[in-house]
């Protein structure tokens, strides 16, 4: 929404005067209330951000528990024998739990500073 006013300044030069055109722009006190809403819809957008990469590791756990839920026969736990230290190693499921685990306890947190950091940072 812009306006814009405008008014003639008459001014008088030596004998004849000189008509001059000036514009007053409305448009700075008329959009500080647009910005101050796209300010909450960016702090807005940046905590569920967050919140998002907070999320990607339970949400991982949870698919790796439901996988192992879902089909039982690849947990070697369940099924002892004739396995060997590879196989209770490297039982994909509870893998894709711990790697959910070590998201959420040593990515994640380094993530959402990054996010808080540049958060901070755009206001200045």
């Amino acid at each position: 929404m812009k306006r814009s006013l405008t008014r003639r300044l008459h001014a008088e030069v030596g004998s004849g005067k000189t008509v001059r055109q000036v514009s007053v722009s409305s448009e700075i006190a008329t959009s500080i209330p647009e910005r101050a809403a796209r300010r909450r819809a960016s702090a807005t957008r940046r905590q569920l951000r967050a919140l998002a990469v907070q999320l990607l590791g339970p949400v991982t756990m949870l698919a790796g528990f439901v996988w192992a839920v879902a089909q039982p026969y690849r947990i070697a736990f369940l099924h002892p024998d004739g396995k060997g230290a590879y196989d209770y190693l490297a039982q994909p499921p509870l893998l894709v739990v711990v790697v959910g685990l070590v998201f959420l306890l040593l990515v994640a947190p380094g993530l959402v500073d990054d996010l808080e950091k540049e958060e901070h940072g755009s206001e200045a």
